[in-house]
């Protein structure tokens, strides 16, 4: 698991953490607050993956909303996008993985080089 997760996870678990004691939970669960969990990873039933080079983004005042998909050549000038899977993020969870994906890509590029953009899409239009 990238380190970038695991710091995330564990900002996470010791947020819990403090809404717990904030609600007068378990001393218990206190003691160990600065300890790092044991963290699991699953998938459930209905988990899948797949590739997608299109994401749209809406947002409110309580949440994100990413819908995930894949840009199609279409019949004529345009293109057609075919959307898969769309998730909602909270304000935090939004930040959170805007911060994973910049560290991410910091680490790709410094690996592979720069990636680059086209200059449209870049300066003026959505990146679908």
């Amino acid at each position: 698991m990238p380190e970038a997760c695991q710091e995330y996870l564990l900002a996470r678990v010791r947020f819990l953490a403090k809404l717990v004691r904030l609600a007068g939970g378990d001393s218990a669960i206190m003691s160990n607050f600065n300890e790092q969990p044991e963290i699991r990873i699953q998938n459930s039933a209905d988990y899948r993956e797949g590739y997608s080079n299109s994401v749209q983004v809406r947002m409110s005042v309580w949440d994100f909303f990413l819908a995930f998909g894949k840009a199609l050549p279409g019949n004529g000038p345009g293109i057609d996008l075919v959307n898969f899977q769309g998730v909602y993020l909270s304000p935090q969870q939004a930040k959170a993985l805007s911060l994973m994906l910049q560290q991410n890509v910091a680490n790709y590029e410094e690996t592979f080089g720069e990636i680059k953009l086209d200059p449209q899409f870049a300066q003026n239009g959505p990146i679908h």
